[in-house]
């Protein structure tokens, strides 16, 4: 174990020092395989009052908002002297941090009477799947909450993510980051489909695209993220634009062909 990961040992990214709550539904690394979160599709009137038409996000000037321009290859690049799960756990904090932020400041917009569902799209509905491997629904907050605590305690064990010496990372590491970019990303898609108006309002919408851009292009580059995470998902119709207008230039980003 190199010096690259040390500096996160002691941080908490969390708004609020408060001690990381684990949800009796949170998943543990045995339940993954047996995870996948399905989306599930049913006729109830969608959270975000825009959404029967095109979505904010997709519309101009917002969809080209950005505070960088150009490819994300630089940014993604690995350093010369890391090691590959090093970079990838890096990343994870800070996008977990700067994910974490954006929605702190979105709280009183989410709450379980304007967003009584997860809801990433039309129609489009998250669910958990609990101990119990049922697939049950969670308001907005209640999800996002478990969502954020998981990761959390994830990245507080010292096991999952080494920050001391002759520490290394599990056989299992992989497999982790994978589920934590896959539940990352319906946490921005949630954001995308019922609280854009709010990003708008706080002028932050050049900052989120970024964010949200920058989260995919590592995703796809270190295959942390797979075309079948998108499927049935709002945003990969913004995945798609994007793609097109060459903000993901450089990096391999099939086609999600998901609905708005």
């Amino acid at each position: 174990m190199s010096n690259f990961l040390r500096g996160l040992g002691g941080r908490n990214p969390r708004q609020q020092p408060q001690p990381a709550r684990r949800s009796p539904t949170t998943p543990s690394s045995a339940q993954f395989a047996d995870m996948p979160g399905q989306l599930q599709q049913y006729g109830a009137a969608p959270s975000s009052p825009h959404s029967p038409g095109k979505p904010l996000y997709m519309c101009q000037p917002f969809v080209k908002a950005a505070l960088v321009k150009g490819s994300f290859k630089t940014i993604i690049m690995q350093p010369k002297y890391s090691e590959r799960m090093e970079w990838i756990a890096v990343n994870i904090f800070d996008f977990f941090n700067n994910l974490n932020l954006f929605y702190g400041v979105l709280t009183e917009c989410c709450t379980t009477a304007t967003c009584p569902t997860m809801s990433a799209g039309p129609m489009l509905d998250y669910t958990w799947v609990d101990h119990n491997k049922r697939q049950i629904r969670l308001p907005a907050p209640t999800y996002i909450d478990y969502v954020m605590t998981w990761v959390q305690n994830l990245l507080d064990d010292e096991s999952t993510f080494p920050t001391k010496a002759a520490r290394d990372f599990t056989p299992n590491f992989p497999n982790t980051t994978r589920h934590v970019f896959k539940q990352l990303l319906r946490v921005f898609a949630h954001i995308y489909h019922a609280h854009y108006p709010a990003l708008l309002h706080l002028h932050s919408e050049g900052h989120f695209n970024s964010l949200f851009a920058h989260f995919l292009a590592f995703g796809f580059e270190y295959q942390q993220l797979d075309v079948r995470d998108f499927k049935g998902v709002g945003v990969a119709a913004l995945v798609d634009k994007w793609r097109e207008m060459g903000v993901l230039d450089g990096q391999i980003v099939p086609s999600t062909g998901g609905p708005v």
